[in-house]
């Protein structure tokens, strides 16, 4: 099997912008070379809460699944139109001061992409 480059962020929500604490919710990875952007994300509701008692967890999925929706090429509303993999990773890893961010963008090689997305998502996501 072939090895593959990748890149990766983390998706981290800051549910207190000003705060500036975060709890990481999801991983994308793209590689160029496989042809592949998907997004994935496990929300730990009862961490989430110990720091913002008050979020609304429905809104805050509801955003997560957007990003998960953008990465598989699907239109939100909000979006741009982006039909390639390379600027839609772009825009899903691209700085913003919203609830949800994106971590560093940090890379890798594999041969399976869907499977690193998952094993990422265990290690830096995952608290069980």
């Amino acid at each position: 099997m072939t090895t593959v480059d990748y890149q990766y962020v983390v998706l981290r929500l800051v549910p207190r912008v000003e705060r500036e604490e975060f709890v990481n919710v999801g991983v994308v990875l793209h590689s160029q070379e496989a042809d592949f952007l998907q997004a994935a994300f496990e929300l730990d509701e009862a961490r989430v809460l110990a720091l913002a008692p008050d979020l609304d967890l429905g809104a805050v999925r509801s955003a997560l699944e957007t990003v998960c929706r953008v990465a598989a090429g699907e239109r939100a509303p909000g979006t741009p139109p982006l039909e390639r993999l390379g600027p839609r990773f772009g825009w899903l890893s691209a700085p913003r001061s919203t609830i949800i961010q994106p971590g560093a963008v940090h890379g890798g090689t594999t041969q399976d992409p869907a499977a690193t997305l998952e094993h990422l998502l265990r290690v830096l996501v995952a608290t069980r």
